[in-house]
């Protein structure tokens, strides 16, 4: 008699591999702007060179693998990435309302700016100021887009199609203001309210038109556009006059 064999087990399944927490599976496109999402974020509060890839796989829930086969070029690859795509937020900031005296909407514009600043506080910082790392002559380009950009759109706003030497001048000149004036507002804790930085700032402007006025007359007629526009009752009306030797009404 033969004896009687027990019931062979069936095999257990082999055990997939974990994944990490947070992990899940996107489409291509999806995945590569989360990981620009992620690393933006992370320059906000720290300085580019401060931050690897294995940062941005970990707060991404991703593999480290993973982002170089998004960003091939690695960290620098990445960093351009969210720069390009902090430099496109930024421009588009730049529409202007439609309500509004000219000052006014200078202001709103200057308001959007302002609110990106405080949003990307650090990683601005490092961005404007230069000498980080992962500066490139492509990362200074960006920049460079972003300026040009406001520029323009400054120009736009004043009624000037073709901007002759000064008045580039004055504009460019007024951009660097702004941002000499955002790095040392982070640089001291945002001691000055942000209203009351962006009223100082398009004082600036003011101030600074009305001196170029009384060296070039395509800013002088720029100037008197915008006291057309500013209406009788604009707080800066006053001071318009004032500048450009206007009689009060």
């Amino acid at each position: 008699m033969e004896a009687s064999s027990a019931p062979v087990p069936p095999a257990p399944e082999p055990a997939s591999r974990p994944r990490r927490a947070g992990y899940r599976r996107l489409p291509v496109e999806q995945r590569r702007e989360q990981l620009i999402a992620v690393a933006l974020e992370l320059f906000a509060h720290r300085a580019p060179e401060e931050v690897g890839l294995d940062d941005v796989a970990q707060a991404a829930g991703a593999s480290r693998p993973l982002v170089y086969r998004y960003f091939a070029g690695g960290k620098q690859q990445l960093y351009e990435a969210a720069l390009r795509s902090a430099a496109e937020e930024l421009t588009g900031r730049f529409a202007v309302p439609l309500g509004g005296t000219p000052t006014q909407q200078l202001s709103a514009v200057l308001e959007g700016y302002f609110a990106f600043v405080a949003e990307h506080g650090t990683g601005y910082s490092a961005l404007l100021r230069g000498g980080s790392v992962v500066e490139t002559a492509r990362t200074s380009a960006i920049v460079d887009d972003v300026r040009r950009a406001a520029l323009k759109r400054t120009l736009r706003h004043l009624g000037v199609r073709q901007a002759g030497p000064r008045l580039t001048l004055l504009v460019r000149s007024w951009i660097a203001v702004v941002e000499g004036a955002s790095l040392s507002w982070l640089d001291e804790d945002r001691a000055v309210p942000v209203d009351e930085l962006r009223e100082w700032l398009v004082d600036q402007f003011v101030a600074m038109a009305a001196a170029t006025a009384l060296h070039d007359r395509q800013t002088a007629e720029v100037l008197a556009g915008l006291l057309a526009l500013e209406g009788p009752d604009s707080p800066r009306t006053a001071r318009l006059r004032a500048v450009l030797g206007a009689p009060a009404e």
